[in-house]
This record gives C-alpha cells, structure tokens and sequence, in this order.
C-alpha cells in the first residue's frame, strides 16, 4: 500500500493514520499456544530462534533493541542500542559507566529491553532487573568490538556537551595511539550489563489486529520455579 503525500491530508493525524500497520503475518509463522509441544519452556530459546528467523529473511539488523531505564527521579529514558549476547541468565549489552544509562542503572537497576522486527510483525519485550557483568566479561566486549570503536569509547565523555569538534578529534586520535602501542588496553569505565528477565513477551501481528501474544513469567518460590507462559488478550 502506498500512503499519499502529506499534502494531501487535512492535517497531520489523518495522513498518520493512513499509514499501514504491520504486514499480514506468513501462513503457519505464529505463535504456539502455551502448552503446546512447539512452544519452548524458555523464553531465551524462543527468542534465540525468532531472531535467527530474521536474519535469514534479512531484517536489516535485527540485533539492535531499545533500552529502556529510569533516572533518580523516576523520569523515562530510551535509547537504541546493540544487543551483544543473550544466555541462560539474560540479555546482554554494554557501554560506559559515565553515561546516562549507567548511571541510571547504578541508581536504579531495573529495565526493559524492546525488539521489533517489521517486516515480519514481531516483536519482543523483556523486563527485569540489571546486574552488571565481571570484568573479564567487560573486558571481552571491549576487545571485540573494532579498533575505532574502541578509540571513540576510551576517548568520549558520552552526552557531555562538545564544544569543539576538534577536541573530539584530538582525544580519539590520542586514544587510538595509546592502543597500538598496548593491545590489551581496555577503558576502565566500559561496563557489560545483563538485563535478567522477569517478564518476556513476545507479539505477533495479525492484520485484522488480532495479535498473537504470549508471556513468559519467572516463577519464584513459593509459586515454583522456572517459566510460566500464558497467551494475552491482543
């Protein structure tokens, strides 16, 4: 479907509601309902096989997720960032410790992790508490990602105001110094995280906006252990 150009509305409410929604979902690619032999008692396997799913039908890339946090004063904050790995004990991210996500998170750890897949109408919801990672797990993620990369996270002062680009520049290229004579150099302010779930959702569109929803809920004692999963009203 193709949405007329904006000019051609009243006004701008109406050219957004012209806008489709997501796609009709493929034959056969929904959800399971809870209870159901192909549905997965641990939401990590579930989400580790949709996201394979996307990648092989190209989703351009499927790995990036919206964090979610809070501040000291209960004020919302998002942003986007890259989903490093997901394990039996959650789903992991990174950056510095300076930052404002780091920050929140040493003042408040608890967050929500949201994925969406649009050209397949998915989407997924993880929820919990923040528990950061050892540093040797740090450390791996710093030394993986790529020389520039590396030079920009030692050098930034992440969401502090730049006045002079060139002092930017000058701090980078410094960085990038400083690690080529010292291959095993990691920034002492890089912190990997790992978003440990009470709560994963995952939806599936349905063009006459009957969704698929199911939820996985951690159970605690006295109520069990593992996971409960339960289908939701769309």
């Amino acid at each position: 479907m193709t949405v007329p150009p904006r000019a051609e509305f009243p006004d701008t409410r109406g050219w957004i509601r012209a806008i489709p929604g997501a796609s009709a979902s493929p034959p056969g690619s929904g959800l399971p309902p809870p209870g159901d032999r192909a549905l997965p008692a641990d939401p990590v396997a579930l989400f580790v096989s949709w996201l394979e799913e996307a990648v092989a039908a190209g989703v351009v890339e499927p790995h990036v997720a919206t964090l979610s946090t809070v501040d000291v004063s209960g004020r919302p904050d998002a942003r986007t960032l890259l989903l490093e790995d997901v394990t039996e004990r959650g789903w992991w991210f990174s950056g510095d410790a300076r930052s404002p996500k780091g920050r929140q998170l040493d003042a408040h750890p608890a967050a929500a992790l949201t994925f969406y897949w649009r050209e397949q109408g998915r989407q997924v919801r993880v929820r919990g508490h923040v528990e950061p990672g050892d540093d040797e797990v740090s450390a791996r993620d710093f030394r993986d990602r790529s020389a520039t990369a590396r030079a920009v996270a030692a050098a930034s002062r992440q969401s502090e105001i730049l006045a002079d680009v060139a002092e930017y520049d000058a701090a980078v290229r410094a960085a990038e110094s400083e690690m080529e004579g010292d291959r095993s150099f990691v920034s002492a302010t890089w912190q990997a995280w790992c978003l440990v779930p009470a709560t994963v959702e995952f939806w599936h569109a349905d063009p006459g906006r009957r969704h698929l929803r199911v939820r996985y809920r951690r159970l605690l004692p006295p109520e069990g252990s593992g996971w409960r999963s339960d289908a939701l009203w769309p």
